[in-house]
């Protein structure tokens, strides 16, 4: 098998650096399922790229959590400023200006954000099930 441009391993292309409609199709439904989980973060609160890969049933998908975040359609919709690495660090390439500008977006909404962009996930890491209650 080869890998298409979508990072997949694929049965279907003939060339690396091509994507079959199959894996675009998985793909976007993919991106959808990362853009309604990430919707539900509440302000205040941060997840991790792992944990989200989690709560759509993708545990093993971080990377690719980041790089739909990354193509995120509706910044303003899509609070993707709210996600962080698994040591709480705000991304080093922000898709929307930096990591100067996640934290300002983060701080905006009462999340402290360190001087070397770190956020404390002890205090700030969101819980879903404390939301249910």
């Amino acid at each position: 098998m080869r890998r298409c441009r979508t990072d997949m391993f694929c049965a279907s292309v003939d060339t690396i650096g091509a994507a079959c409609y199959n894996c675009i199709e998985v793909n976007m439904s993919f991106f959808e399922n990362v853009y309604e989980a990430v919707q539900l973060i509440p302000r205040g609160k941060v997840a991790t790229y792992g944990q989200i890969a989690r709560m759509i049933g993708a545990p093993r998908s971080s990377r690719a959590v980041g790089y739909a975040l990354h193509a995120n359609p509706r910044p303003g919709v899509i609070p993707c400023h709210r996600v962080v690495n698994r040591e709480g660090r705000l991304a080093p390439a922000f898709a929307f200006g930096g990591p100067e500008i996640q934290a300002r977006l983060l701080e905006s909404e009462g999340v402290r954000v360190s001087a070397d962009f770190v956020v404390d996930l002890g205090k700030y890491l969101w819980q879903p099930s404390e939301q249910a209650r």
